[in-house]
């Protein structure tokens, strides 16, 4: 990494490993007949079914997989990750520990770039959480989420000064009755009104 100090950062690949990261006599100790490269490599999804023997790493894996990250590689920089992948990396942590069922969970977004699959798992897993008693808050704009809420605060009329008052608030269905809220408008074909 070279830091340039009003551009972004150039990275150079290094002459000596060529970008694995590792020596050549690490690269050369084999675990069924991957390196430490080769595993850094892979897909989250991948390394769960490559580690399916090996417990405490799968289970992590399939975690990982659960709130929708199975596509990034397990060697993949904490740098690179969006903001709501870094928040279900987070997520995934805070799901393999024993729950309380007495935590708040706050996420901003955390959809954001995600297929509508990966949505699912996420709503699924949140969905989980609530089950457990614990308490989840959602800032987000995307309507598949938005209609799953138990409650919606849906703030405005507009967006940054014009905006910051409640303009409806309860459950999607009441949301949707409430003629100031443009986000009841979108809503409303959604639930069938």
């Amino acid at each position: 990494k070279i830091e340039m100090h009003f551009l972004p950062d150039v990275y150079v690949t290094c002459e000596t490993c060529h970008g694995k990261r590792y020596n050549r006599e690490t690269l050369e100790v084999k675990f069924k007949g991957h390196s430490i490269a080769d595993v850094l490599d892979m897909t989250v999804e991948d390394a769960a079914e490559f580690f399916k023997a090996v417990p405490s790493i799968r289970e992590k894996m399939a975690m990982l997989v659960r709130v929708g990250l199975g596509y990034i590689k397990v060697g993949q920089q904490a740098t690179t990750l969006s903001g709501g992948e870094a928040q279900r990396v987070k997520l995934a942590k805070e799901l393999s520990r024993r729950s309380t069922g007495q935590t708040l969970y706050i996420l901003d977004e955390p959809t954001t770039g995600l297929h509508f699959e990966d949505v699912r798992k996420l709503l699924e897993v949140l969905q989980a959480l609530v089950d457990q008693g614990n308490s989840v808050v959602v800032i987000e704009h995307n309507l598949d989420v938005i209609k799953t809420a138990d409650y919606i605060l849906d703030l405005g009329p507009e967006g940054g000064v014009k905006g910051g008052e409640i303009v409806a608030a309860g459950t999607p269905e009441q949301v949707v009755k409430e003629k100031r809220s443009f986000t009841g408008q979108y809503l409303a074909p959604l639930l069938g009104k």
